[in-house]
């Protein structure tokens, strides 16, 4: 084993709390961020911390700070000692990491034991409109995913003025602003050379707007 991979295994032991009880220390809390996953790419199966789930928050010998509590409209959970915590948009693993090392940076804690158990998810919900036989509110699998081909089939499929080779995907990021997606699912469902792999790895968020215009004729 090389060098890189020990240091990686260790600092990833350090995280999950293996090499011993948390120890208290004094320090000033922050707002900490975790490296996250592009968006729109999931491991499938794996659940992803949505705005509003309401989650437990366990620390292995630490229950003062252990916490019931909800993810705001910013992604971000407020946790004792160290603040808010952004957590939305990853998976329970990543997020149990991003608490154990903010509360690692802030040395409060020498290596936290952090587990995460959703209490309520909240409504995971897209809409599809425009050229769609069947419009409207599609629920999202609670531990799954669901992309946009698997949505168009749910919803009947296209018309028959539908354009699917321009489907947009409108999602509302956690600060308020918009990203948008145009995607040619009519390859997609053909299996055309013209698919991409971009568009195939595309996998819906809570929240998402699909649009399905019109073709031209």
């Amino acid at each position: 084993m090389t060098s890189v991979c020990l240091h990686r295994l260790l600092a990833t032991v350090l995280a999950l709390g293996w090499l011993g009880p948390s120890e208290t220390r004094a320090g000033t809390g922050t707002t900490i961020s975790c490296p996250k996953p592009a968006s729109g790419t999931s491991t499938s199966g794996a659940y992803v911390l949505t705005n509003t789930d309401r989650i437990s928050v366990n620390i292995y010998q630490e229950e003062e700070i252990s916490r019931i509590s909800r993810i705001d409209s910013q992604g971000r959970i407020n946790l004792p000692l160290v603040g808010e915590v952004a957590i939305s948009g990853l998976q329970l693993a990543e997020a149990q990491l991003a608490i154990a090392r903010a509360y690692q940076e802030g040395r409060f804690l020498r290596a936290p034991r952090v587990t995460i158990t959703v209490e309520e998810y909240s409504s995971r919900e897209v809409s599809i409109q425009g050229q769609i036989r069947n419009p409207g509110r599609y629920p999202l699998p609670i531990e799954a995913s669901m992309s946009i081909v698997e949505l168009v089939t749910r919803a009947g499929g296209f018309n028959d003025t539908a354009r699917g080779t321009s489907v947009r995907v409108t999602r509302i990021l956690p600060d308020g602003s918009k990203q948008n997606f145009d995607i040619d699912v009519e390859s997609l469902i053909k299996g055309r050379k013209a698919a991409s792999v971009r568009d195939n790895a595309l996998l819906l968020e809570p929240g998402d707007i699909i649009f399905v215009p019109e073709r031209l004729i």
